[in-house]
C-alpha cells in the first residue's frame, strides 16, 4: 500500500507592532559582516522591508504567551528598524511584517537562525552587473545607483563595464569558463569581435593570465606614456578626434591611444612647426626625424660655436643661487651628512644653477648659412634640436680650385659629389629647406603639379616596383640552373679576387633571405609568388630537414639535374634587385653600389629572359597610376596607344585620368622604365625610330576612353575617332 506524502504546513504571517518585538539570544549571528546597520536602515527607509522577520512567541514561566515576540532570524533587520525608531523616522507601534513560528514547534530557534544564513545563495556577479545595466537603461544614473546600493560611482562604472563585455564571453564567465580577473582584462578594449578573437587565441594556451589578455587587446595601440603621446599631448590627440582605451580595474599609466596613424600625423605636424620656427635662425637646411639613425652625423662637420653670455638678470639670479648654496655649505660644514630637507634644497639649487649655466651656442652667420640642424624627439618626449652640422658638399672651396675647375666642378657637380642623392644645396635658394628622410617636406604627388615636366618616379614607388622585379627574378633563377650556376660563380669569383667591389652585387651568396622592406599589397598574391611558394613546398615535402645526417645522404643521392635544380631554388632567395634609399648619413648601400646592383640585376634579367608582363605586372590605379604625376600617366598612354589617345586624356583630373589610363593600358604590355630590360629598351627604341614616318602619315585608330564612347551610336564614335 502506497504511503501518502505528508502535506507541508507553512507558518502564518502577520503584522506585529515594533514595540512587541525583541531580539532573541538564539540568533547565531555574532560577527558583523556585509553592509552596516546604518546602510541597511537607509535602504529600508528608501524601499521598505523586503523580507519579513522570523519570530516566536515569548512564553512566561507557566508556558503562557506574553504578547511579546523574539526574533531568532532577522536580527540585523530588527537593529536597522530600531535605528529608524530611535531617529524618530519610524513609529514605535509601526506594524512589522513577520512569519510567526508556533511556540510548540519541534524546530529550535537556533535551527531557524542558522538555516536562514546558511541556505542563502549570494547573487552571481554577472547577475549583479546586468542588474546595474538594466537600472541604467531604465534611466538611473551612475551616481543614483551608487547611492542606492552604498557603493562608490567608480564601482558602478566598473560593474557596468563588465556587463558590456562581448555576450559570448559573459556566457563563458557565467559557466565558470573564465575567472573574474580574466573578464576584467577584456574590458580594456570595447571591440567585441577583438575580445572574442583574443579569447579564442588564449583559451587553450598555457598563458591566459589577465596581463597577457590586456597586452593582446592593446597591441595595436600606443601607451599614453609613449614619447610621441607625451610630445603631442593626449588632450590635443583627443581634440583631433582620437579615441582612448582605459582600464578601470588597474593603473593603466594614462591609457592607450587607439589611432597610431593620427598620433604620428600630429607628431609630424608639430615637429614640422618646430622646424619652421627654427628657420628664422638662418640655417641652410633642417632635417626632421622622429628617430635619428645611429651615426646620423657621420661625415658631417660640427660647428664649434660660443656659449651665449648671461643677461644681467640671469647673472644676478645665478649669483643669488650660488650665495645661498655656499651659505648652506658653511652652516653645515663638519657634519657627516645633511638633514633630508637641506639635502633636497641643495639639489634644487644645483638644478637651477645648471639650467642657467647651460647656455645656447652662438654661431657665425656665415657658418649658419652653410650649416643645418636636426629636429627630433628625445627618449622622454621632449623636443631635441641639434644645431650646427655642415655637409661635405656645403664646405667652402678654395678660391683657386673654383677658378681652375671646369664648368661641372664650378657648379658643384664634379669631384666625388653624387648628384643622384638629394642635395639641399640645389633646392635652398628660397631659404631654409626643411626635409624628412632626405626629401623636402610638402612635396605631395596627390596634388596637381602640372608644369608638364617629367619628374623622377617617387622613391617609394621605385622600391615597390623593384620588389616586383626581384621576386620575378627569383622565380626565374629558380628554374634556370645554368644561369644560377653562372651567377654563383660570378659572385664567388668576384668575392675572391675583387673583394672591394663585391658590395654592389645583386646576389647575397650566403643565401641570407632578403626581405622586401617596401612592397605593394598585391605582391604576395602575384603569379610569381605562387610559383615560388609551390616550388618551395614541393622541395620541403621531400627534404628530410629534421636530421642533418639524413639530409646529407639525401643530397648525395640526388642526380645532377636535381642537385642543380635545388641549388637554383636555394640561390634564388638571395636575389636582391631592390632599389634602396641611399643613406645620406653614410650607413647602408652607397650610390655607386646601388648603380652596380641595378646593372647586375639587368644582366641576370637578360640571362633568364625575364618579362615582367608575363610575370603578371600591370599598371593599375593603386599600384602605379595614382602615385605618379599626370605627365607620367600621359607618357604611359602615349607610349602604349599613341599621341592621339593621350591627348584625349589631357584635360581630365588626376583620378579620372588614372582610371581611364588603367583601362587603356590593360593588356598593352606597357612597363615603366624601372621594370624594362635595357636590351629590350634599346631594341624597341630602334623599332620606333624606323616606324616614325609611317605613324606620322597614317595614325592608328584611337582607342577612345569610356567617357567619350558611352551612350554614343557606333557611327558617332567612328566619326570622333576619324577626327
Amino acid at each position: 500500500m502506497a504511503k501518502l506524502a505528508q502535506k507541508v504546513t507553512l507558518s502564518p504571517s502577520r503584522d506585529i507592532p515594533f514595540n512587541k518585538l525583541v531580539l532573541s539570544q538564539s540568533n547565531v549571528r555574532r560577527i558583523k559582516a556585509g553592509i552596516s546597520v546604518e546602510e541597511l536602515a537607509e535602504d529600508i527607509a528608501r524601499r521598505g522591508l523586503l523580507q519579513s522577520l522570523n519570530v516566536r512567541p515569548v512564553l512566561d514561566a507557566d508556558g503562557i504567551e506574553t504578547g511579546t515576540f523574539e526574533i531568532p532570524a532577522g536580527g540585523r533587520r530588527f537593529q536597522a528598524l530600531s535605528l529608524l525608531v530611535k531617529q524618530k523616522r519610524l513609529a514605535k507601534t509601526a506594524p512589522i511584517p513577520c512569519i510567526v513560528r508556533d511556540a510548540a514547534s519541534d524546530i529550535l530557534a537556533e535551527d531557524d537562525s542558522l538555516a536562514e544564513n546558511m541556505q542563502r545563495v549570494a547573487l552571481h556577479p554577472l547577475d549583479q552587473f546586468r542588474a546595474f545595466q538594466t537600472l541604467r537603461e531604465k534611466g538611473q544614473g551612475e551616481e543614483a545607483i551608487a547611492a542606492a546600493f552604498f557603493v562608490t560611482p567608480q564601482i558602478v562604472k566598473q560593474r557596468l563595464k563588465l556587463a558590456s563585455v562581448a555576450p559570448a564571453l559573459l556566457e563563458i564567465y557565467a559557466e565558470d569558463g573564465m575567472t573574474l580577473e580574466q573578464l576584467m582584462a577584456f574590458t580594456v578594449n570595447p571591440d567585441h569581435a577583438r575580445q572574442v578573437q583574443v579569447w579564442d587565441a588564449v583559451k587553450n594556451s598555457w598563458n591566459k593570465e589577465p596581463y597577457a589578455i590586456r597586452r593582446m587587446l592593446t597591441e595595436t595601440s600606443v601607451r599614453a606614456s609613449d614619447r610621441r603621446a607625451v610630445f603631442v599631448g593626449v588632450e590635443v590627440y583627443e581634440a583631433a578626434g582620437g579615441t582612448m582605451l582605459h582600464d578601470l580595474f588597474q593603473g593603466d599609466d594614462g591609457g592607450w591611444l587607439e589611432d597610431p596613424a593620427l598620433l604620428d600625423r600630429l607628431v609630424s605636424e608639430k615637429l614640422q612647426a618646430e622646424a619652421e620656427s627654427i628657420t628664422t635662425e638662418g640655417w641652410k637646411w633642417i632635417e626632421v626625424s622622429l628617430d635619428l639613425p645611429y651615426g646620423y652625423s657621420h661625415g658631417l662637420r660640427r660647428l664649434g660655436g660660443d656659449p651665449a653670455p648671461m643677461t644681467d638678470d640671469e647673472g644676478a639670479a645665478h649669483a643669488k643661487l650660488l650665495a645661498e648654496y655656499r651659505a648652506i655649505e658653511e652652516e653645515y660644514e663638519g657634519q657627516d651628512e645633511f638633514p633630508e630637507e637641506i639635502d633636497a634644497r641643495l639639489g634644487a639649487l644645483e638644478v637651477a644653477m645648471e639650467k642657467l649655466e647651460a647656455r645656447p651656442l652662438i654661431f657665425d652667420d656665415e657658418e649658419i648659412a652653410r650649416a643645418g640642424a636636426f629636429v627630433t624627439l628625445d627618449r622622454y618626449g621632449e623636443l631635441a634640436v641639434y644645431r650646427g652640422f655642415v655637409r661635405p658638399e656645403d664646405e667652402p672651396r678654395e678660391e683657386t680650385a673654383v677658378q681652375d675647375g671646369d664648368g661641372a666642378d664650378a657648379l658643384g657637380q664634379g669631384g666625388d659629389v653624387d648628384v643622384s642623392i638629394w642635395n639641399p644645396s640645389a633646392t635652398s635658394a628660397g631659404g631654409t629647406v626643411i626635409a624628412s628622410g632626405g626629401q623636402p617636406i610638402g612635396s605631395d604627388l596627390s596634388e596637381e603639379e602640372d608644369d608638364g615636366a617629367l619628374k623622377p618616379l617617387p622613391e617609394r614607388l621605385v622600391m615597390e616596383l623593384t620588389a616586383h622585379r626581384t621576386l620575378a627574378l627569383r622565380e626565374a633563377i629558380g628554374r634556370s640552373p645554368d644561369v644560377a650556376m653562372t651567377l654563383l660563380l660570378l659572385k664567388l669569383v668576384t668575392d675572391t679576387f675583387r673583394t672591394s667591389s663585391a658590395s654592389g652585387s645583386c646576389l647575397e651568396a650566403s643565401v641570407r633571405h632578403v626581405y622586401m622592406s617596401a612592397q605593394a599589397s598585391d605582391l604576395k598574391d602575384s603569379v610569381v609568388a605562387k610559383l615560388i611558394d609551390d616550388r618551395h613546398a614541393e622541395w620541403e615535402a621531400d627534404l628530410p630537414l629534421g636530421d642533418d645526417a639524413a639530409l646529407w645522404d639525401y643530397l648525395t643521392m640526388l642526380d645532377q639535374g636535381s642537385r642543380l635544380a635545388l641549388l637554383a631554388h636555394c640561390l634564388s632567395f638571395g636575389i636582391n634587385a631592390l632599389h634602396e634609399k641611399v643613406n645620406p648619413y653614410g650607413a647602408g648601400i652607397s650610390a655607386s653600389g646601388l648603380t652596380r646592383r641595378m646593372a647586375h640585376a639587368d644582366l641576370v634579367a637578360r640571362a633568364v629572359d625575364l618579362d615582367m608582363v608575363e610575370a603578371g605586372w600591370e599598371p593599375t590605379v593603386d599600384g602605379y597610376l595614382n602615385r605618379v604625376p599626370k605627365a607620367r600617366i600621359l607618357e604611359a598612354v602615349r607610349e602604349a596607344k599613341g599621341e592621339g589617345t593621350a591627348q584625349l586624356l589631357d584635360h581630365l583630373k588626376k583620378g579620372e585620368m588614372a582610371t581611364e589610363a588603367e583601362r587603356l593600358l590593360k593588356g598593352s604590355g606597357w612597363l615603366p622604365e624601372v621594370l624594362r630590360r635595357a636590351d629590350l629598351v634599346a631594341r624597341d627604341g630602334d623599332a620606333i625610330a624606323e616606324g616614325q614616318g609611317e605613324e606620322a602619315g597614317e595614325p592608328d585608330d584611337i582607342d577612345l576612353p569610356a567617357f567619350l564612347t558611352a551612350d554614343l551610336p557606333e557611327s558617332a564614335a567612328s566619326m570622333m575617332a576619324a577626327e
